[in-house]
């Protein structure tokens, strides 16, 4: 007779062991896990920690939940999540425990190396004229500089950024690595219904550099497949022109203006 049958916590069947292996899978929720301990948190508080929208992390939840691994109750209109101790020490085995975080415990920087080759990296880069370095990184790390030439409200506070477009798309995320005047890592995310790309948390960086007559900035975007490829080249085309053509407009010495708030996209 197994566990299962028994009433005893466990892995169950393959199909069981297979959904909490590939729950755990996902750094994202391994930390969602270390983050619920023995408390019990509302979805938005969640995201609110991660820099993710809602929808990425109602998607993990629910593979959380499929998995066994947390509890969901109503609350109201709330939804609160807990982890479920008994599901969580049937698979403390398949952890590496540390400090900090868990991580599988074959999660060696083989496997992440060999994930990446497999990924597409998009480069799209822009001149500034007359721009410096500092001028470039700047203009990615203020946040009244960058709703000047975004010409959208754009907040940068302790490394977490948040926009929102004016077409509708809210964006957010955290600048990991803010190395002046050169490198910005981050990790981002966007909630929009009419994007091909459903809750993803998405990993750039930003790189300024001094150019003849003024300086560039070029982001390298990882991509996991075709469609994330062609939509996420298009929208870093989008926003890379706009600080193009704010800085053509405004050179170096020129008082920042705001451009104009476009129209909200209706359909």
């Amino acid at each position: 007779m197994s566990g299962r049958d028994r009433g005893e916590p466990g892995l169950g069947t393959d199909d069981a062991l297979q959904a909490t292996l590939d729950a755990l899978a996902s750094p994202v929720r391994r930390d969602i896990l270390w983050m619920l301990g023995d408390d019990e948190l509302p979805a938005g508080a969640i995201a609110e920690a991660f820099d993710l929208t809602a929808p990425t992390i109602s998607t993990h939840l629910g593979v959380l939940r499929r998995a066994g691994l947390v509890t969901m109750r109503a609350d109201g209109n709330f939804r609160r999540y807990r982890v479920d101790r008994r599901a969580l020490d049937a698979v403390l085995p398949l952890l590496a425990a540390s400090s900090e975080r868990w991580r599988v415990a074959d999660d060696v920087p083989e496997r992440a190396h060999a994930e990446a080759q497999l990924s597409t990296w998009i480069t799209v880069a822009v001149e500034l004229p007359g721009w410096s370095q500092a001028d470039a990184f700047e203009a990615l790390t203020d946040g009244d500089r960058y709703s000047a030439w975004l010409g959208a409200p754009v907040s940068i506070v302790d490394g977490r950024f948040s926009a929102e477009m004016e077409w509708g798309t809210t964006v957010r995320g955290r600048y990991e690595v803010i190395a002046p005047p050169e490198l910005i890592a981050m990790r981002w995310d966007f909630e929009d219904d009419e994007v091909p790309l459903p809750g993803r948390a998405l990993v750039g960086y930003l790189r300024c550099s001094l150019i003849d007559g003024g300086a560039g900035v070029e982001v390298h975007q990882r991509a996991n497949d075709a469609t994330e490829t062609e939509y996420l080249a298009t929208a870093w085309r989008t926003v890379l022109g706009r600080l193009a053509a704010y800085a053509e407009a405004n050179p170096p010495g020129a008082p920042g203006r705001r451009r104009p708030r476009r129209a909200k996209r209706t359909t």
